[in-house]
């Protein structure tokens, strides 16, 4: 079965351009002590004409309980739609939602989910995570990672919606994404289009190109 979620992220544009992300409490079964951007599951109480409107809805009401953010569902601009690898045994279809904010406001982590909420630059979470000092689940990563490519210009980009298919090579994974020439086939190795996420040992990079 899969989960029903929805997660927001909060862009001052700056300079410099910064993103609020929150860090989970270590006791989570799901990527417990993990850095990722206010979120969590669709619950009933999260109301909407379609499903896309409950996940805004939650989306909303997530970001004011993890991180004491005031948001409205009608600021919410939808860009992404994640959905969990196969063969894994939790998985999660997660609408990623954008905001913005024209002054740094202030954050406060609900203290049990969320032990910690603070505004930084994509490139600082980034360098973060290469140094080994912080997680990111894969998708929090790609984001950030677009985030830095294009700043604001990113928003109007069109919806996608991801279904990772990881791929083992030397020193750990490719995590294939639709548009990469060797999505269908599973094969790394494909010449042509490249849309990945390259999770290795050594360090993560995100490639994207035509051909």
């Amino acid at each position: 079965m899969i989960g029903i979620a929805a997660t927001v992220v909060v862009v001052r544009a700056g300079p410099p351009l910064e993103v609020v992300m929150v860090r989970r409490n270590t006791r989570l079964g799901y990527h417990g002590g993990a850095w990722v951007f206010p979120g969590g599951r669709i619950d009933p109480g999260d109301g909407g004409a379609t499903e896309l409107d409950r996940a805004r809805a939650a989306a909303v009401r997530e970001a004011e309980e993890e991180a004491g953010l005031q948001l409205r569902t009608g600021e919410l601009v939808h860009h992404a739609h994640w959905t969990t690898p196969e063969g894994r045994k939790r998985r999660f279809a997660v609408d990623f939602f954008f905001a913005q904010r024209s002054e740094r406001v202030n954050l406060q982590a609900d203290g049990e989910e969320i032990l910690e909420a603070r505004w930084a630059p994509p490139d600082e979470w980034l360098k973060a995570r290469d140094g080994g000092e912080i997680h990111l689940p894969p998708p929090t990563f790609v984001t950030l990672w677009r985030l830095r490519e294009r700043g604001l210009d990113l928003f109007d980009a069109p919806v996608e919606r991801i279904l990772p298919k990881p791929v083992k090579v030397p020193g750990g994974f490719a995590s294939l994404y639709p548009g990469d020439a060797g999505y269908e086939a599973r094969s790394a190795d494909a010449q042509g289009a490249r849309h990945r996420s390259l999770l290795l040992e050594s360090g993560w990079r995100y490639e994207r190109r035509d051909r």
